[in-house]
């Protein structure tokens, strides 16, 4: 790439990551709100950041209240609207979740703005990360050892496909459920017990249970027949995929593990963002 600016405008540690890969690749880094963290150069206004810059990396995730930029290491509350968007104007945008940072001002239609979370290679390295992210968790929560448990992983997408294997080779009995038959084949093929999305009440009682689905897939009358004695990690975004409110009830220990990249692999996470956003850097100029 020819010679370009970055800044770095929010987010928490994996965000310091970017700036420290992109530094070590020869570019000028800019920083800002990061007042709580003891950090050396380069660290000013987001409004400083804006004019310094050519390329602009927006936190992940954007934002926690659909208003405000996230940003965790500093007091300042950044409103996302036209007066913020203004800033912007010429610059190259990466952010993720492209359709809330649009909803927030009409002036971003005129900016050009990229969606570094919405990519197969961000989402395939990401998996990771969470998925030892996962198994630290069940590591410090469960009260036996993997090796030997009854696991179950809801969904056999690519945080499912990495979990499960990761299960496997710790020795754990693994059992995925999906939806899809062409997926149940790759289940079966992958050594796993495959189990029908619809079934799953029939499966028997799991020691720990990994779901990957976002939408709600063990409620009350599922938990009742397999996980009074489990472990529930959701690591689906959003809601979840669980009924928290019956699994406390029914004194189910369960654990809503959002965001694991950043809090367990903030590095590799920040490698991870900026190799991507150098990948749609180099396709824009072929």
């Amino acid at each position: 790439m020819k010679s370009e600016t970055f800044g770095i405008i929010g987010g928490d540690k994996r965000q310091l990551a970017v700036a420290n890969a992109i530094r070590t690749d020869g570019y000028r880094v800019y920083t800002s709100c990061f007042e709580k963290i003891n950090i050396s150069d380069n660290v000013q206004s987001w409004e400083d950041t804006a004019l310094c810059s050519d390329i602009i990396i927006f936190p992940l995730p954007l934002t926690k209240d659909g208003k405000t930029l996230n940003t965790p290491f500093s007091d300042r509350k950044i409103v996302m609207n036209e007066e913020f968007a203004g800033h912007f104007r010429g610059k190259k945008v990466f952010c993720p979740t492209k359709d809330r940072l649009l909803k927030t001002a009409r002036k971003w239609q005129d900016i050009q703005v990229y969606d570094f979370l919405d990519r197969e290679e961000m989402q395939v390295c990401n998996a990771v990360p969470t998925a030892e992210g996962a198994i630290e968790i069940a590591i410090r929560e469960y009260s036996g050892t993997i090796n030997g448990s009854r696991c179950l992983v809801t969904g056999y997408g690519r945080i499912g496909k990495v979990l499960a294997q990761m299960l496997k080779g710790l020795g754990a009995e693994v059992y995925v459920s999906a939806r899809r038959k062409e997926s149940l084949a790759w289940i079966k093929l992958g050594g796993y017990n495959a189990v029908e999305h619809g079934r799953i009440i029939d499966s028997g009682e799991f020691d720990i249970i990994f779901n990957t689905v976002p939408s709600l897939i063990l409620d009350s009358k599922i938990m009742a027949k397999i996980a009074v004695n489990a472990l529930i990690i959701d690591l689906a975004s959003g809601l979840g995929g669980v009924d928290f409110e019956s699994a406390k009830r029914m004194g189910i220990p369960t654990v809503h593990a959002l965001s694991l990249p950043g809090k367990v692999a903030p590095k590799t996470s920040g490698e991870i963002i900026k190799n991507t956003i150098f990948n749609i850097l180099e396709e824009e100029t072929m």
